[in-house]
């Protein structure tokens, strides 16, 4: 398949799961997904399925960032919260549609690896927090939008209070080892509106920082 027939599969699978903004396709196709891929699997990149990365972790499937970053309605006046940084390949979507992106990620490796990435990138809206996702980021909030790429079992209370008014949230809740389901929330002034988005399978949303082998 040659890289322009890869493009075109990427794009349509990326319709074949509902993602029809055109903001959101065209910043996906700008961010090389294999930039975000080591080893054996850079090969895959363009395929439509979760990828292994370091440190026990995995790259989201291409549909389901598309769905997730759809959902988050992203505009250029945002600033926005991830939870769980991982390889960098979602704060990286969400680069040019947002004013500034602060992800947080438990594990030091990958922290500094996404920095190191984003840095060669050009990427120079977003900012790497090695620290505890589940607390969020209050010396930042409120924040605009929040997504989060590991499951929790309720959206996170932290979480919510650094949500602005009017805000979006966006996340897998569900048991680890259970199918969960995306919800979007949003704050309003009356409380909390959700939105199921359907199931997904993500990694589990795990309290403190990691103690690597590396640290």
């Amino acid at each position: 398949m040659t890289p322009a027939e890869r493009q075109m599969a990427f794009v349509f699978a990326l319709r074949s799961h509902g993602v029809t903004n055109p903001d959101v396709l065209k910043a996906m196709e700008a961010t090389p997904r294999a930039d975000f891929i080591e080893g054996v699997f850079r090969d895959r990149a363009y395929e439509d399925t979760p990828l292994p990365i370091a440190c026990g972790q995995t790259i989201s499937q291409p549909g389901v960032v598309g769905v997730m970053t759809q959902a988050l309605e992203v505009t250029r006046r945002c600033k926005v919260l991830e939870i769980g940084t991982g390889s960098g390949y979602q704060a990286a979507v969400l680069a040019p549609l947002a004013r500034r992106v602060y992800t947080i990620e438990r594990h030091r490796r990958l922290a500094r690896a996404a920095r190191a990435l984003f840095e060669r990138l050009g990427l120079h809206t977003i900012t790497v927090v090695h620290g505890d996702g589940s607390l969020g980021l209050p010396e930042q909030a409120p924040f605009d939008r929040i997504i989060l790429t590991a499951a929790a079992e309720d959206p996170p209370g932290p979480l919510l209070e650094q949500l602005r008014p009017g805000g979006i949230m966006v996340l897998p809740v569900g048991q680890s080892h259970a199918v969960q389901t995306l919800l979007k929330v949003v704050k309003t002034d009356a409380g909390l509106d959700y939105v199921d988005l359907g199931p997904v399978r993500f990694v589990p949303l795990v309290a403190g920082v990691a103690q690597d082998v590396l640290d």
